[in-house]
């Protein structure tokens, strides 16, 4: 992979990776402003794309578009949703899909799929890269919709109708855009709450942490690539 984009949805989940990739060139396409760096002989595109699907979607294409890349790394933090998994660690998607929109409309309409799956190989660069770093890891499904979930009871509907591992705003956004354009993707996601009643106490806490570790773990992938 000679070509490697990572989109992130707010400025803080960017701010430890462009301390290593500085935007020896920038661009500003359709309002977002990509870093473009060469690292370990490769060619890295960074941007941030905004919070929730639209953003995260409109993004992607427009990365797709004018950058052609091997594949898409979407790294930034999450909500954890599955009781084995704590603050700070790390879940990395095998698939995604949006937990606020009827699948049927997904499934039975174009595109004819509404569950995204991440590509093996990055799945395997990320864990490794996890290990390297001795950050503990989750392999599992990543939801996505359009509200910070800060409640136990929307947590508990959620956990019950998907099963997933970790909710966020954008992964599924990014996921569906790469299937349409046949683009390997993952998303790597590091906890900074648990979705509950004190969500948005712990997301303040642990946000500047959780972005540091996954950024740790993004640029080491990047080496493996």
């Amino acid at each position: 992979m000679n070509t490697i984009a990572i989109i992130g949805a707010m400025p803080s989940e960017l701010v430890d990776i462009r301390k290593v990739l500085k935007g020896t060139e920038t661009k500003k396409i359709a309002g977002f402003e990509f870093y473009i760096d060469s690292f370990h002989g490769k060619k890295i595109i960074n941007v941030c794309c905004g919070i929730a699907k639209v953003n995260a979607a409109l993004c992607t294409q427009v990365t797709i578009d004018n950058f052609h890349p091997d594949c898409i790394i979407n790294a930034g933090i999450a909500g954890g949703m599955n009781s084995d998994v704590k603050v700070c660690d790390i879940v990395i998607s095998n698939e995604v899909l949006p937990h606020d929109l009827d699948l049927h409309f997904l499934k039975d309409y174009p595109p004819y799929c509404g569950i995204f799956k991440a590509d093996e190989k990055l799945i395997e660069a990320a864990e490794k890269s996890c290990s390297e770093e001795g950050a503990k890891s989750f392999r599992g499904r990543i939801v996505s919709g359009e509200a910070f979930i800060s409640s136990n009871e929307v947590k508990a509907a959620i956990q019950e109708k998907f099963s997933p591992y970790a909710v966020d705003m954008e992964s599924s956004a990014v996921g569906h855009c790469c299937y349409l354009n046949d683009m390997p993707f993952v998303a790597v996601r590091c906890i900074s709450d648990n979705a509950d009643d004190d969500g948005a106490m712990s997301f303040d806490e642990f946000e500047k942490i959780a972005a540091k570790r996954v950024a740790g773990i993004v640029l080491r992938m990047l080496e493996k690539l």
